[in-house]
């Protein structure tokens, strides 16, 4: 796929101030884990809470980020998890460079939160902005430490040290000392620091450096929860009540040799050596449930729609208008209604825990986004301290926002407690799609209207239940008003990448397509006469120039979230009623860009899971139960769905970078809902797209 990176004149930025981290054990026992070597620690300012209780600030000095090994191994300590986007390699990329030291000495340490910094979660698209600028400002610290220590060492002018490849070098006459690696340097010393919030830090190289791990990860030899393996393990499983929202009536169950079972409330489960016999156990089970009564719409079909209408409470609204300004008189008014459905994350690595009690203090491994907010679930549950709960993020599959909660967590624990001994849950595949929550269903009503030279005068947004990310554009119109309204969703919902910008981008640009044509003005020229933004005039017109916008026959959309700019242009064919994507066309503008190649990754991936919340991906459920919970009813992207997809990364060297896994996955649905409309006049607004 061609890689072709604009260069374009930055704006002024400001950088915000950094998040607070908290550490998360006693400094003593941090340092008697790290063995000799050099400990940078520092502490900033407060940072908005995540779930559980908020990180109060501590005293300077306690935070600690960095530790140079005897061997010369840099660990870097992040709270950050590895969920499959290649944060290990580009947050060691930070360190490496600051350093001036080879990435393969650097180790990433990351989310055990008995050895980390307290972090939020992994989410939001925040590492990349917030975590890589923490780890730059750690190792730049290191730097001049190291810098400070040899020209102690060596009773020589520090101006005549530098480093480069994980080496210090003295420059002068013959006799000058030999060059020395950062280990050999810092042996048998413990040195402390405090970063400054204004230490000098270098601006990202923008060079792709290899996946860290890759050959493990093609080869098998990964570890995830599901392979890990403990001494006495049991296996779990959970007896799942018929319906949601079910209470349990009666229970009994036989005293079977080898079997745990466990009943607390409405919480049945079971503990064997092996599965099949937990199984076996969990079926020999009689349980009763009763079951509440689903309110009528409560169910997937075109009533969904109003029915969260109808249970939707009055939102906060976000209004654009020139005070004291005349609103301009439409020629051309617009009201479309657009449906976003319910969908699945689809993780292929379903929910997994590997649980163990000792001594009053319980261990848990498990593949979660947020190991803090896990670990303030399991101590609430349990009634227990949080520093008596440790929790473990070995490398995750693919999460898509799915795997903040701890509910697997805590059912291996509960499992645990009673067994006496080490209990891994697994979650099966219907699980997985009954028992997570999921991306929520939505209704985006707009009205708009515009004058007949082709300028917006007047928009009017409405998001009942699908969410308030996005929801505002960058188009300039002077009178504007956008209000999520919150529902009483009949499913469990919660974040999926993106969260709710793909539905407001969805609705949004397919109602500016509208626009256009009620004009009979070309859709991208209707776009860029009604945007200042620089940078977002930029990706659109990026986008368009590759994909032969007025030569070739397609759709396009545009959009800004999480501070990065996406444009895209899609072009489809229609075989038998079915939409097929032939090729897509995406430029993105992140702030600098850390590593091109796997930036592009993340814009291909994005892009990849895009087409099934376009085209396909839908949960179907009624009576308080999913219809559609395996792969055979719930149909994924193939490789045969994929198109011909080209990437265009705007790079801009002179700002901040901005995240990567979220935005990119916004621009394909209205494209090629768009495309479709100019193949063949059918206007569709309801996702997935089906003709």
């Amino acid at each position: 796929m061609p890689d072709e990176r604009l260069q374009i004149e930055p704006e002024r930025y400001e950088l915000t101030a950094p998040p607070a981290y908290r550490f998360a054990v006693d400094r003593r026992d941090f340092l008697g884990l790290l063995g000799g070597g050099l400990l940078v620690v520092f502490s900033v300012g407060a940072q908005e809470s995540g779930r559980g209780r908020r990180p109060e600030p501590l005293p300077q000095g306690l935070d600690a980020w960095l530790h140079i090994g005897e061997d010369g191994i840099v660990s870097i300590y992040t709270g950050k998890t590895e969920v499959g986007q290649n944060i290990r390699t580009s947050l060691s990329q930070a360190a490496a460079e600051e350093l001036h030291c080879p990435i393969a000495s650097i180790k990433l340490v990351m989310a055990d939160t008995a050895l980390v910094p307290y972090d939020m979660g992994t989410f939001g698209s925040r590492t990349t902005p917030t975590m890589a600028p923490q780890i730059r400002r750690a190792a730049a610290t290191a730097r001049e430490a190291l810098l400070d220590l040899a020209a102690e060492k060596w009773k020589v002018d520090r101006a005549k040290l530098s480093i480069a490849d994980g080496k210090i070098t003295c420059s002068g006459p013959t006799g000058a000392p030999a060059p020395m690696g950062f280990g050999e340097l810092t042996k048998g010393r413990m040195l402390t620091s405090t970063i400054a919030r204004d230490v000098p830090v270098s601006r990202p190289l923008s060079q792709s450096a290899p996946k860290i791990g890759a050959r493990d990860t093609v080869t098998g030899a990964r570890k995830y929860t599901s392979d890990l393996t403990r001494p006495g393990m049991l296996h779990g499983q959970v007896l799942r009540p018929p319906a949601f929202n079910a209470t349990l009536t009666t229970f009994d169950a036989p005293d079977l040799p080898g079997v745990t079972v466990v009943r607390e409330k409405n919480f049945v489960g079971a503990a064997a050596a092996d599965a099949k016999t937990v199984a076996e156990a969990l079926r020999q089970i009689k349980a009763e449930w009763r079951r509440e009564t689903v309110p009528p719409g409560a169910a997937s079909g075109p009533g969904l729609y109003e029915y969260l209408k109808q249970n939707s409470e009055f939102g906060e609204a976000d209004v654009t208008a020139t005070p004291g300004a005349a609103a301009p008189v439409p020629d051309i008014k617009l009201q479309s209604s657009y449906t976003v459905a319910y969908i699945a994350h689809a993780p292929l690595e379903p929910r997994a825990a590997l649980a163990e009690w000792e001594e009053g203090r319980l261990t848990v491994w498990t593949g979660t986004q947020v190991p803090f907010g896990v670990r303030s679930e399991l101590a609430s549950a349990f009634g227990i301290p949080e520093d008596r709960v440790r929790v473990v993020v070995p490398d995750t599959g693919s999460a898509y926002g799915g795997k903040h909660t701890g509910e697997c967590a805590v059912e291996a624990a509960r499992l645990a407690r009673s067994a006496g001994k080490p209990v891994k849950l697994v979650w099966t595949r219907e699980e997985e799609f009954t028992w997570a929550y999921f991306r929520p269903a939505g209704l985006i009503e707009i009205s708009s209207g515009v004058s007949q030279d082709g300028m917006m005068v007047a928009w009017e947004c409405d998001n009942y239940n699908s969410g308030s990310s996005g929801i505002n554009g960058k188009y300039d119109v002077p009178k504007q008003r956008n209000t999520f309204h919150p529902s009483k969703s009949p499913l469990r919902q919660g974040s999926y990448r993106g969260l709710a910008a793909t539905a407001n981008h969805f609705a949004r640009e397919v109602h500016i397509d509208e626009l256009a044509h009620a004009l009979k003005m070309d859709p991208l020229e209707f776009r860029l006469k009604n945007l200042k933004d620089a940078r977002q005039r930029a990706v659109l017109q990026a986008a368009a120039d590759r994909f032969g916008w007025g030569k070739n026959p397609g759709g396009i959309s545009c959009g800004f979230e999480k501070n990065g700019y996406v444009a895209a242009c899609a072009q489809v064919a229609v075989e038998d009623k079915h939409i097929r994507i032939l090729r897509v066309v995406e430029a993105f503008d992140c702030g600098a860009v850390v590593n091109p190649d796997h930036l592009k990754n993340q814009i291909e991936g994005a892009i990849s899971m895009a087409i099934g919340g376009a085209l396909f991906e839908q949960i179907r459920f009624g009576d308080g139960q999913i219809l559609n919970p395996r792969f055979s009813q719930y149909r994924v992207p193939r490789f045969s769905d994929m198109p011909e997809i080209e990437v265009v990364l705007v790079d801009r060297p002179d700002l901040p970078s901005a995240g990567a896994g979220e935005t990119p996955i916004v621009g394909l649905a209205p494209a090629v809902a768009n495309a479709v409309f100019r193949l063949n006049g059918t206007r569709l607004r309801s996702l997935p797209l089906e003709l």
